[in-house]
């Protein structure tokens, strides 16, 4: 009876199909041979392109009308008070440069509040306003400590609201008013306030020079 059992046993594990199943075949290495040889994956094979990458460049339909150096956003602004001039640079290139307006008392730096001074020293631009009382203004981040030790020795306010921004809401007038009309801050007309909203970031330096 038990040679019978050990026979059965022996059938059932070297014949599986017997029982009405067969293993799954398992994959086997591929073998090199004379006939088939084993080929190298080719580039084409991988997830990854081989081919070099291109970096991304403006198109002359992109740039409406600009060079691309034009098209590029400003690092750092000039302000040259004596000569009434604004410089936007970038990488220590001039990209724009414009005519501009300043405080009714532009000689000298702003000291106090009222005293209708343009700030000299270095800033920042800090900050902007879309709804500005003239169209579009950027700010300039006077008072500095410094500004404030100043005034406060003088016993006075140092000010602030010191923008760079366009004409008065309501002037129809595209180009500026008189000469030096604001109360201390940096003007232009509508259409360039515009055009350098777009091309000056926050945080982008501004150094007002006498």
């Amino acid at each position: 009876m038990l040679w019978i059992i050990f026979i059965a046993t022996s059938l059932s594990c070297s014949n599986p199909g017997m029982w009405g199943w067969k293993p799954s075949a398992l994959p086997t290495a591929q073998e090199e041979t004379a006939d088939n040889k084993v080929e190298a994956p080719s580039p084409q094979d991988f997830s990854f392109n081989t081919e070099p990458v291109q970096v991304a460049s403006l198109k002359p339909e992109d740039l409406g009308g600009k060079t691309a150096s034009e098209a590029l956003q400003a690092d750092w602004i000039v302000v040259i008070k004596s000569q009434r001039l604004m410089r936007l640079l970038r990488g220590g290139e001039v990209i724009r440069q414009y005519e501009i307006s300043l405080g009714k008392n532009p000689n000298g730096p702003k000291m106090r509040q009222g005293d209708n001074r343009t700030p000299e020293g270095l800033y920042i631009i800090s900050g902007r306003n879309p709804k500005s009382a003239y169209h579009l203004a950027l700010k300039i981040s006077y008072p500095d400590p410094i500004d404030l030790i100043n005034a406060h020795s003088m016993g006075a306010k140092p000010g602030g609201n010191v923008m760079i921004h366009g004409l008065p809401n309501g002037v129809k007038n595209k180009y500026r008013m008189e000469k030096d009309w604001t109360n201390g801050c940096i003007a232009v007309s509508n259409e360039e306030i515009e055009e350098i909203w777009n091309l000056v970031p926050d945080g982008t330096p501004i150094e007002i020079l006498p």
